[in-house]
């Protein structure tokens, strides 16, 4: 499939005819020259509103961990995105966004990879994307994350960058000198 055809496909599906009779389109992108991929959980309100992935405060810290600029970020061709669901799933009562639905990357990321062959690197970022991802990741995001040497080169695990794992961040002051460091260096040598 092209990804014209994949697009109007991921909009004609029953289980998503409640965004589209909205006017509400699947939030992804696919480069085909992409080398980097970004796999999470979902778009944010903020990024649906806009139709502009990771276009809020975790997009920014994103971005800082990975050491790239907006404009590499959006326009250096080499970064593809796919959410795990191209739709924001709304707010858990507690705070926070729902998870995305169960099977819809099962359903929609095949086809969607097949049209970026030359991806070098994946970052999957939070939990959702890594249990997708890493069948034999750790028994939790903080060990998974601390071991990341295990998945590379292909897969690079991560917290996710929300505000809301500020906390976690502060707990666990080797991601920002163990773990972001290696993650740079890996993204430099492919974006350069």
């Amino acid at each position: 499939m092209t990804a014209d055809e994949v697009f109007q496909a991921i909009q004609a599906d029953p289980e998503n005819q409640a965004f589209t009779a909205q006017g509400i389109l699947p939030l992804y992108h696919i480069e085909e020259n992409a080398e980097i991929l970004l796999i999470s959980q979902a778009p944010s309100r903020q990024a649906q509103a806009s139709m502009t992935f990771w276009d809020d405060p975790s997009g920014d810290r994103l971005r800082s961990w990975m050491g790239v600029t907006k404009d590499q970020f959006y326009h250096s061709g080499k970064i593809g995105v796919l959410p795990l669901d191209f739709y924001y799933p709304g707010k858990h009562a507690h705070g926070g966004d729902l998870p995305p639905r169960k099977g819809f990357a099962e359903k929609w990321h095949a086809p969607l990879l097949a049209l970026m062959p030359k991806v070098k690197l994946t970052l999957l970022i939070g939990q959702y994307a890594q249990k997708a991802y890493l069948p034999n990741r750790q028994k939790t995001l903080t060990a998974t994350v601390a071991h990341f040497q295990d998945y590379l080169p292909a897969y690079f695990p991560l917290v996710h960058p929300s505000p809301l794992n500020y906390g976690w961040q502060n707990q666990h002051p080797c991601f920002m000198t163990d773990v972001v460091p290696v993650l740079q260096q890996r993204i430099q040598s492919i974006i350069k």
